[in-house]
């Protein structure tokens, strides 16, 4: 080793224990009054219900988790969030065909034996069979993916760095709650954002839609099938589902309509948009009894993809998950476990736009008058129901799909007025 490589490797070394240094003195500042945080909780646990031993037992050797996504450490920058696969994968890796395949076999086992259970949450709480286990299947590969963090460790995490304090310090007084009802500390393995058991609930969906199902005494999310599936249809009724509809339909977009009228502020009878030339592939038709319900186009990935009629229980899966990707995936395979199959229209092989890309072409649609909910870098049916707009208005290719022309194209456009129309 020569001397430029030795003192290269010296200079390394003593950078490296630097920075080791740093982030030690980093994470003991953020532990800091981590016990203070704690010992500030007691009351409100208290007056929730909660015993000393249990809420001393629960924060016994319990340190943050710094490694969770989402939180604002002292002295570093803010580690961001986690990218849910629902906004960061393209829609052909997301609704992995396989994937699906493989999960509506298995779901079709599942659904003759529990068929007993099933056919009663149908009968008294008003949701469909096949949609429950598309849910499971989808959270947890039926109960196959075993999520690997403590709810208490993530919650108080969360609750003590995180950006939303408020409303993880709640999810953690409630998961205290259920230890003091005796749920073994194993039975609460979460996810990173604290949600646990088969069909992945929060610890206040616990008190709100849990049920014993089977009739044992207490509510177990994490083992008994009846209990979770049961719980989920609880949460799925309150959020609106109807018994017997379908989340929506696959359609093909005729010629002399666009992709800009995409999402729900263009909701229209389903008798309406087949008066538009709306037609199912393959000659499918629509189902009579549905011809009076409400639906919106649904496109995920602007012209590059399948199109859809999105009915209300669409809707009601992305209340479960804000995601249509999300819903879509429980849709197909709710219809994939009832004997059905893959999307008539292909997926193109698009790339997942950055979310750079996203933010910086909302944030410049809402300076010319584009209307955007909100500027977070994801792509929603609002997102490219306004591309598609601009892009008809700008003379440019509908495709409806952020792309670097599409920003650039608006980043030419010059900005109108205050409360002018683009």
């Amino acid at each position: 080793m020569d001397w430029q490589t030795r003192g290269l490797a010296a200079f390394i070394a003593t950078v490296s224990i630097a920075l080791l240094a740093l982030a030690g003195s980093v994470d003991a500042r953020a532990d800091g009054s981590f016990g203070a945080f704690v010992e500030g909780l007691w009351a409100e646990a208290r007056e929730a219900g909660v015993p000393r031993p249990v809420f001393d037992q629960a924060f016994a050797g319990v340190t943050p988790d710094l490694t969770l996504p989402d939180l604002m450490i002292p002295g570093r920058e803010a580690v961001p969030k986690r990218g849910q696969a629902e906004f960061t994968q393209p829609a052909t890796a997301y609704l992995n065909a396989a994937s699906l395949a493989n999960l509506a076999t298995e779901g079709r086992t599942l659904l003759a034996r529990h068929k007993a259970t099933l056919e009663r949450i149908e009968r008294e709480i008003g949701v469909d069979r096949t949609a429950l286990l598309a849910i499971w299947g989808r959270e947890t590969a039926y109960g196959a993916e075993k999520t690997p963090h403590d709810a208490i460790r993530v919650l108080a995490t969360q609750a003590y760095l995180g950006s939303r304090k408020e409303m993880f310090r709640a999810e953690l007084i409630a998961a205290l709650r259920i230890l003091a009802l005796g749920v073994p500390r194993a039975d609460l393995k979460s996810s990173w954002a604290g949600a646990f058991g088969l069909t992945q609930f929060m610890p206040t969906e616990y008190f709100k839609n849990g049920i014993d199902f089977d009739g044992d005494g207490r509510i177990d999310l994490a083992h008994s099938v009846p209990d979770a599936l049961a719980s989920a249809a609880r949460q799925l009724k309150e959020k609106g589902w109807v018994l017997g509809q379908p989340w929506g339909y696959e359609v093909l977009v005729p010629g002399a309509s666009s992709c800009a009228l995409e999402g729900p502020p263009g909701s229209r009878k389903l008798s309406e948009w087949q008066a538009m030339g709306f037609r199912r592939p393959a000659n499918k038709l629509f189902r009579p009894v549905d011809l009076n319900a409400q639906a919106y186009l649904m496109m995920p990935a602007g012209r590059h993809g399948p199109a859809f009629l999105a009915l209300e229980n669409f809707q009601v899966i992305r209340r479960y998950n804000t995601s249509d990707l999300y819903a879509l995936y429980v849709g197909n395979l709710a219809d994939r476990i009832a004997g059905g199959g893959n999307f008539e229209t292909p997926w193109a092989n698009v790339a997942q736009p950055a979310t750079k890309l996203v933010a910086d072409l909302q944030t410049r649609l809402a300076a010319l008058g584009y209307p955007m909910d909100k500027i977070d870098g994801k792509i929603g049916s609002n997102t490219r129901r306004q591309i598609g707009i601009f892009e008809t208005e700008a003379g440019l290719s509908v495709d409806c799909w952020p792309t670097p022309g599409v920003l650039a194209a608006a980043l030419a456009r010059k900005v109108q007025a205050a409360g002018a129309a683009p």
